[in-house]
């Protein structure tokens, strides 16, 4: 049995979904279950589709050396006067902020795909539940890897190096990930309850520019007036970059692990509910 739908992608695009299900055959004992594994491998091969023609997969190869070239050349000088390597310290930030740009983009599709009406659509078919928002995260986790390679690349023509070997490299990577993983989950649940592209992107590119240049991403800490330093030293973004930096330079340590793994569980709990809630819930 094959289940056919047709709905708006991402950017107006017209998209067809084809799923099959397993059908009666002989005998009237015997009852068709639907398979979540057929389900979300239709749909993300759509999704993936959808964000190819939008040109999603390119944005997500720019969006690094475009981002990086604007803080790197300006800055580079100036931090090498404080002797400062800005090659290896600004690369953290470089990869979080392309991220989180996948997460914005993971958040308009969702949005768009309520907009449309093909999550309704969805639901008053037998597909399992999660199963558009898992194709979804998946889509993005392709995304999120196109970016990261790209950042890494942009990152070794500006002279940066992963001197703490090959484990230490892998970390940084895997960490750059699930922070894409959990910002995503957040931010398709906003796009699914928002049903507004337009309006999800401004609500959310705000905030991540704002914690983005209050943090020491860019600049270390010395750089912000002393009132603002607990804030930018603590907040998420500030001890993902601490890691992340550590782990490409001398190896990170539980201590400054720590807290980032503090912060991804804390957002976890947040962002993990609310995206199953936003996706299983009926109207």
């Amino acid at each position: 049995m094959t289940v056919h739908t047709k709905g708006h992608a991402a950017h107006g695009t017209n998209t067809d979904v084809h799923f099959s299900l397993p059908d009666r055959r002989a005998g009237t004992h015997r009852r068709a279950e639907p398979s979540a594994v057929n389900q979300w491998s239709a749909l993300t091969s759509r999704t993936l589709r959808t964000m190819a023609r939008s040109g999603e997969f390119v944005l997500a190869v720019l969006a690094p050396f475009v981002f990086g070239l604007g803080f790197y050349l300006p800055l580079k000088f100036v931090m090498q006067l404080q002797g400062i390597d800005y090659a290896q310290f600004l690369m953290p930030i470089i990869v979080l902020q392309s991220m989180a740009f996948t997460a914005i983009s993971a958040a308009q599709l969702a949005a768009q795909e309520a907009a449309t009406g093909l999550t309704t659509r969805l639901q008053t078919m037998p597909v399992f539940a999660v199963v558009p928002m898992m194709s979804r995260m998946a889509s993005s986790l392709v995304r999120s890897v196109l970016s990261l390679i790209a950042a890494i690349g942009f990152g070794y023509l500006i002279g940066f190096r992963f001197s703490a070997g090959l484990g230490q490299a892998a970390l940084f990577g895997a960490t750059a990930l699930v922070v894409s993983l959990v910002l995503c989950l957040g931010a398709d649940a906003i796009g699914s309850l928002s049903k507004s592209p337009e309006a999800t992107s401004q609500a959310l590119t705000l905030p991540q520019l704002i914690l983005g240049m209050l943090s020491c991403g860019f600049v270390p800490e010395e750089g912000f007036p002393e009132w603002i330093r607990p804030f930018v030293r603590n907040q998420p973004i500030s001890q993902f970059s601490f890691a992340m930096r550590d782990m490409a330079q001398d190896g990170v340590t539980w201590e400054v692990f720590f807290p980032t793994l503090l912060w991804l569980i804390g957002l976890s709990l947040v962002c993990v509910p609310l995206a199953v809630w936003a996706n299983t819930r009926r109207g």
